[in-house]
């Protein structure tokens, strides 16, 4: 299966290069699509650069500003519709997500039978290198709360890893995706679940980078907080499309 790996992107200079030529040394078949924010340091200058390398393989999208992880994905996600592309795949730039687990994502799909993959933290136990105390707290508990209010029973539901096949983001209306911070991650999520679309999660560790700034503020923590209760009162409201298979 054709499969893309859509990277999002706002000053990775220190990184872009390296993450693109990790997931390509997989020899798998991936393409990439960098999705560029408009990042003052030169990132999307050598994304092109590459692009004379990996002709036909890697491709940028670049947009007039900051506008929000979740919307930067979506864009991504209509590309990937708008051409002949079976998997599609979220992945930070930043090295916190392995490159090479993406044939875990991958195997979970075509192996498994899974609709949506997703590269947990938590499937097996706590598997998160280089944060501290505190954010490993506050991940654990916050998927834990998004259990409570949604039903779900994913154990790593704010996690940004994941691979869907192309009709899990034929069938979400993706127009009608209200996050735009990594509550876009839950949101996602409860969709596809609510769709009847199955979930498989798979054991990945993920290292917190280790150049480059975070995109973590309380104004995400909050939409994540408050936007997760909204997000259940309105799916009491709303019928979703079972598919069959």
């Amino acid at each position: 299966m054709k499969g893309l790996v859509i990277i999002p992107t706002f000053n990775e200079k220190e990184n872009i290069e390296n993450i693109i030529e990790k997931v390509f040394s997989l020899n798998e078949g991936f393409h990439v699509l960098i999705v560029d924010d408009n990042s003052p340091d030169g990132t999307a200058d050598i994304v092109k650069k590459l692009m004379l390398k990996h002709d036909g393989l890697l491709a940028i999208e670049e947009r007039q500003g900051k506008m929000g992880l979740g919307t930067a994905y979506i864009h991504g996600f209509k590309w990937a519709l708008e051409r002949d592309y079976e998997l599609v795949y979220e992945m930070d730039a930043d090295f916190s997500h392995r490159p090479k687990d993406l044939l875990e994502l991958r195997s979970a799909i075509i192996e498994d039978g899974g609709d949506v993959a997703i590269g947990s933290r938590y499937i097996n136990g706590v598997n998160v290198v280089n944060w501290p105390m505190s954010r490993v707290m506050l991940s654990y508990f916050a998927s834990m709360y998004v259990r409570i209010i949604t039903g779900m029973k994913i154990q790593d539901t704010t996690a940004g890893f994941k691979c869907y096949r192309r009709i899990v983001l034929e069938t979400i209306d993706l127009d009608k995706i209200k996050f735009k911070g990594y509550a876009f991650q839950i949101e996602m999520k409860f969709r596809a679940w609510k769709h009847g679309f199955n979930v498989i999660e798979r054991p990945i560790v993920f290292t917190d980078r280790r150049v480059g700034e975070s995109k973590m503020s309380k104004g995400i923590i909050k939409e994540a907080v408050f936007g997760v209760l909204k997000m259940k009162i309105a799916s009491l409201f709303t019928t979703y499309k079972q598919v069959e298979k």
